[in-house]
Formats: C-alpha cells, sequence, structure tokens
C-alpha cells in the first residue's frame, strides 16, 4: 500500500457512463490518427507464443512470463507475451512492408510479476507498432521526428477529448523537449533515475528522455532495457549513445512524472551481437529470432509501444489506472481508492 500515490483532492470530472463512453473515444480516434502519421496498417497480433524461440519480449530481464502447457502439442509451453516488440519485426518481414511504412497492433498482456499502484497493473494494454526503416534513417534525428509525430497525435487526442467533455481542460504543452539521460545525470546529479525524470517533466511539460538500457558515466543504467530489440549502444549523430528512449509527461492530477511510450530504433545485426555480449547473453545468438536477424533476413525498423489505459487514465484526468481498466486489485486498495474517489473498475 506504499506505492499508492493519494492526490490531496481528487474529484473525478466524468462519470462511470461518460468514462466509458471517453475511453471508447479515445481509443477510437488515436489509433486512427497513429495510423495516419506513421503511414501503419492494422494486424492480428498473439496473445502467447511458444517458449524458447526468443519471440518475447524480455523487458528488463527479470520478469517471469506466465506460462501454460499445450496439451496437442505434447505439453510444449507456451508463454503469454510480455510485449511484442520481436514478434512485429518477424511480421514485417513476412508482410514484405516497405520502408516508410508499418504495422500497429492491440497488445494484451499478463505481467504477474508488476507492482500494483496508480500506474502498474497485472494487465497490460497498449497499441504496439513498427515501421521498417532505412540504413540512412538509423539517427537520432529520425528518431525526434518519429516521437514529434506521436506526440502531435496525442495533443489532437487531447483536444478532442476537451471538446467533447467541457469540464476537461487541457494540460499537454504545445511541444516535447528532448533530453540524454547522460544530461539528466549530469543536472540532477543527487537524484534517483525517478526522481531525475520527476524534476524534468515538472520543469518542461513532455519530454522524450533518450538513452535507456546501456550504463551511463557512474555505471549505472537509467533503467533496464533487453539486449535484443532498442539499440541502446550505438553513437549517434549527437555523439550520445543510444536510439531509443521514452515518452514522459508531467502528470498534474498525480503530481509526478508520467510515461506513456517506449520506442526506439531495433537493433542492427553490429548493434545485437554488441549488446548481448555486454549483458552476457551471448546464448541468444542460437534463438529462432536471433538467427534470423543475424542472417539478414529481418527488415532495419523503428517502433515502440503506447499504453491505451494509460493514455485514457491521462486525458480523462483519473487518478488510478484501475479507474480505466478492468483488473485485479488488492481489497486494501480498492477501499482505500473509494474512499478517496477513485472507483476501481
Amino acid at each position: 500500500m506504499s506505492k499508492l500515490i493519494k492526490p490531496i483532492v481528487y474529484q473525478p470530472l466524468l462519470d462511470t457512463k461518460q468514462t466509458e463512453q471517453g475511453i471508447k473515444l479515445i481509443k477510437e480516434f488515436f489509433q486512427q490518427n497513429l495510423s495516419t502519421e506513421l503511414r501503419l496498417r492494422r494486424v492480428t497480433a498473439p496473445l502467447f507464443v511458444l517458449q524458447g524461440l526468443g519471440i518475447n519480449d524480455d523487458l528488463n530481464g527479470v520478469e517471469r512470463a506466465v506460462t501454460f502447457p499445450v496439451k496437442d502439442l505434447g505439453d510444449a509451453k507456451a508463454e503469454v507475451v510480455h510485449s511484442l516488440a520481436k514478434w512485429k519485426r518477424l511480421t514485417l518481414a513476412e508482410y514484405h512492408i516497405e520502408p516508410g511504412y508499418g504495422i500497429y497492433t492491440d497488445m494484451n498482456a499478463i505481467r504477474a510479476d508488476e507492482e500494483l499502484d496508480n500506474l502498474h497493473s497485472l494487465y497490460v494494454d497498449q497499441w504496439d507498432w513498427e515501421a521498417v526503416i532505412t540504413p540512412e534513417q538509423r539517427t537520432v534525428a529520425y528518431l525526434k521526428h518519429i516521437v514529434e509525430r506521436i506526440y502531435a497525435a496525442i495533443r489532437r487526442t487531447e483536444y478532442l477529448t476537451c471538446e467533447t467533455y467541457a469540464q476537461i481542460k487541457p494540460f499537454l504543452p504545445e511541444r516535447i523537449s528532448f533530453v540524454h539521460s547522460e544530461e539528466l545525470l549530469q543536472r540532477y546529479p543527487n537524484l534517483s533515475p525517478k526522481e531525475r525524470e520527476d524534476a524534468i517533466c515538472k520543469e518542461l511539460g513532455a519530454v522524450f528522455v533518450i538513452g535507456i538500457g546501456g550504463k551511463l558515466s557512474n555505471g549505472k543504467k537509467h533503467d533496464g532495457r533487453a539486449p535484443d530489440y532498442d539499440d541502446w549502444s550505438t553513437v549517434g549523430e549527437d555523439g550520445r549513445v543510444g536510439l531509443n528512449g521514452d515518452i514522459l509527461i508531467w502528470y498534474p492530477v498525480l503530481g509526478r512524472s508520467f510515461e506513456l511510450s517506449s520506442m526506439g530504433i531495433r537493433v542492427n545485426e553490429e548493434s545485437l551481437l554488441r549488446q548481448l555480449a555486454i549483458e552476457d547473453k551471448e546464448d541468444r545468438k542460437q534463438l529462432y529470432f536471433h538467427r534470423k536477424l543475424l542472417a539478414g533476413e529481418l527488415p532495419l525498423s523503428i517502433g515502440g509501444g503506447i499504453g491505451q489505459s494509460r493514455l485514457c487514465m491521462v486525458l480523462l484526468h483519473k487518478a488510478h489506472i484501475g479507474e480505466i481498466q478492468a483488473s485485479i486489485w488488492p481489497e486494501d486498495m480498492r477501499m482505500e481508492c473509494e474512499e478517496m474517489g477513485m472507483t476501481l473498475i
């Protein structure tokens, strides 16, 4: 319960009926805008994949996947996806997607090891997207360009939401700023990574933190990333290391930074080998996904995930993600939230 953030004063701006209508409005409008901005077509995605193929997302490398035996496959183990970072790249190759185009899908996952609080649930829903790029587009400049287009779609969705519900007022800044994780460390050397994010978001409103996964000058990571999807070890044209990052905003309802998306340019053959060696995961080179990538059978790509419930939570000014999605919560958390006006679904 210590992780529950308790707003000093909280009053939901929408009742249950309006909230459900707002969720539908936001999801339908945003995904169409995202598709148009990045030239993505919708595809159908799996809820689970076979264990041992290297397709599932490893996140920080410590989270356990939910697994179950499949009777008709001789009790071979399947595991619920954490996200679809690697699966999407295989799909780009299978569908022969051209550079400048991509795919998006509804990703639903179960993360049994999540610590439950206002932002984290056992159930994860996001728009997973992936687009094919050229070798010349594997740059920080192109990464920033894509971030700005995604942020533009978010702000258009905020505008529609505020036009639909007059009691909701816009708060997102017109532009998103960019800062490297090493720059944050130098700027706030005595703060933890989370405290650095809070500080920069409070100052700038909306920030894309570049370079997440590799060690900084203090020998520590800003945050963890698996070694085989985002490229966090390549030196960009700005001299900084990392071609990935997170979209963060300052969320006044909770008085803290709020992550809406994790994304990045994906590893090529060279950076995959480098990152596997850094993380002592070179045994993965024998897995199905990794073999195909190292054989040059997968396209270069950029991609990420955008939280569906998180975006709805922010744009509807809710204080707990359980006001947006149905999940399981500790009974004492549910009761305490009810007392503060957060009615969990």
